[in-house]
Order: structure tokens, then C-alpha cells, then sequence
């Protein structure tokens, strides 16, 4: 009866989930007189005619999933980077400066965005990087670092520190502990942290909105001009500009969990000292 009860559930939340998606999906390759067909028909004709028209008729759409890319890979390495270095220090460091910190990131995570986005405008406009790629990739990695510090704390906080004493007996420095040890293992923290900043800056809209015109427009933008273009909403269109900006974080999930798998299934913990190379 329980695992009745839990498959049931499952299964509800699965359709809760992936239903409006495969709306969308079934959508863009529905004709224009079938996609707001009421009750929805899931047997269809498909044709690419609404990605045609996408190509012929939103070719910036193409550019700005390359500014969304760009921007994507660029504040999810930073952050991940930056977390990771941070995560260890506030994990390793016993400071009450350092503790007081740690509370002024949580204060500063609960603010909204548009809070601090209006004052940016005047200092970004100063240093000349409006719509440009790197006042998206700091502001979205900033915005994220002091969640992802915690998390990579918790996670760091996991590793026995007898692994790292015995990789210093054995002659490592600190960037050798942080290489062999450090991110061997906390590397599950690592890829949550590199998928919650990736999800927000993939779909990231005030920021970009704020701070970009034309050459760093990034996919939802385009999105939203499709929405409230003044001929009118073609639907058809709209939803195969979704499904294409699906896609993207759709592989990275799968990749994620294929990652996630293999990292728990090899044993890293035993090998670790044995590959830092000694000073001796």
C-alpha cells in the first residue's frame, strides 16, 4: 500500500511537471489553427513550419541563445569558482569577523534585485558596460555567490580535515589540498551550485532587460518582443522559440545526473593522498 501510495504520488508529480512542458513541445510543431484548440489534441499532423518562420522572421532570437550561452557558461564558472574558494575558507577559517560576514551575505541575498539594480545603472553606464556580456556575468554571478558559499560549506564542512593533514604531512600546498582533496569531493556541491546559477542566468529577464539594447540581448528578451510584437502573438512561433531554449538546460540536466552518478559511483575517497605529489 505504501508503495502504491508513493509510485501515485510520483507519478502526479511527474505529470504536474512535465505536462506544460510537452504542451510547448507538441506545440511548436502543431499547425496554427490546431494549437489553441481547446480541449488540446495530442494527435496531430507535426510540421516545421513554426521554426521556419522563427529562422525567417526572429534570426536575432539565434544571437541572443548565443549571449544567453555565453553569459550561462561565463557567471556559472565564476560563481563556482569563486563559492568553492570562499565555501572552504568560511568552512576551514574560525573567525567572528569572518562569522559576521557570513550573516551580512544572507542580508544581502533576502534583498530583491530591482532594489539594487537602479542604483547599478549610472555606475555601469560610468564604466561604459552597458550591453556588454560582462555587467551581465558579474551581476548574475554576484547574485548568487553568497547561496552557493553556504552550500559549498556545507559541503566542504562534510570532508574529514584529517585528509588534509595528511596530504600536508605528505608535502601539499594549499592549492594542492584544493585540487586533490578539496574538489575530488565536494564536487556534488559544486554541480548544485553550478545548476542553481545556471537555471537563474538562463532565464534571467530584469537584469538583462536593465542593462542590455542590442548586442548583448540575451533569449528571454527576445521572447518577450515576440509576445507583445504589435501584429500580433504568432503562437506557433513562440512556442518553437521556447522548445529551442528548452533544450540547452534540458541537456545540461541529464548531464548533471549522469555526472552525479558517476562521481558516486567511483571511489575517489581511498586514492586522493596517493596522487598528491610530494615535495620530498
Amino acid at each position: 500500500m505504501r508503495r502504491g501510495l508513493k509510485l501515485g504520488a510520483m507519478a502526479l508529480i511527474a505529470v504536474w511537471s512535465g505536462l506544460p512542458i510537452l504542451i510547448v513541445v507538441l506545440s511548436s510543431f502543431k499547425p496554427p489553427r490546431e494549437i489553441l484548440a481547446f480541449p488540446p489534441r495530442f494527435l496531430f499532423t507535426p510540421t516545421l513550419d513554426n521554426y521556419r518562420s522563427l529562422v525567417t522572421r526572429w534570426p536575432e532570437f539565434f544571437d541572443a541563445v548565443g549571449n544567453s550561452l555565453f553569459v550561462t557558461a561565463g557567471a556559472t564558472i565564476l560563481t563556482v569558482i569563486a563559492t568553492t574558494l570562499a565555501g572552504y575558507v568560511y568552512a576551514r577559517v574560525r573567525s567572528k569577523r569572518l562569522a559576521a560576514t557570513a550573516f551580512f551575505m544572507i542580508v544581502i541575498r533576502m534583498v530583491p534585485p530591482i532594489v539594487v539594480t537602479l542604483p547599478l545603472f549610472p555606475v555601469v553606464n560610468y564604466l561604459r558596460l552597458n550591453d556588454t556580456h560582462v555587467v551581465l556575468i558579474l551581476l548574475y554571478a554576484t547574485f548568487f555567490v553568497s547561496l552557493n558559499t553556504w552550500i559549498m560549506k556545507a559541503f566542504i564542512d562534510q570532508i574529514p580535515i584529517e585528509l588534509e593533514e595528511a596530504a600536508i604531512i605528505d608535502g601539499a600546498g594549499v592549492w594542492q589540498i584544493l585540487r586533490h582533496v578539496i574538489v575530488p569531493l565536494a564536487a556534488q556541491g559544486m554541480i548544485a551550485a553550478s545548476t542553481f546559477v545556471l537555471i537563474f542566468s538562463w532565464n534571467e529577464f530584469l537584469f538583462a532587460f536593465i542593462f542590455t539594447t542590442t548586442e548583448a540581448k540575451t533569449a528571454p528578451l527576445i521572447i518577450s518582443e515576440m509576445v507583445g510584437a504589435v501584429d500580433g502573438v504568432e503562437w506557433g512561433v513562440l512556442f518553437a522559440a521556447a522548445t529551442l531554449q528548452l533544450l540547452p538546460i534540458l541537456i545540461f540536466v541529464i548531464a548533471v545526473q549522469r555526472l552525479s552518478l558517476i562521481h558516486i559511483s567511483e571511489p575517489t575517497r581511498p586514492r586522493l593522498v596517493s596522487r598528491i605529489p610530494s615535495s620530498a
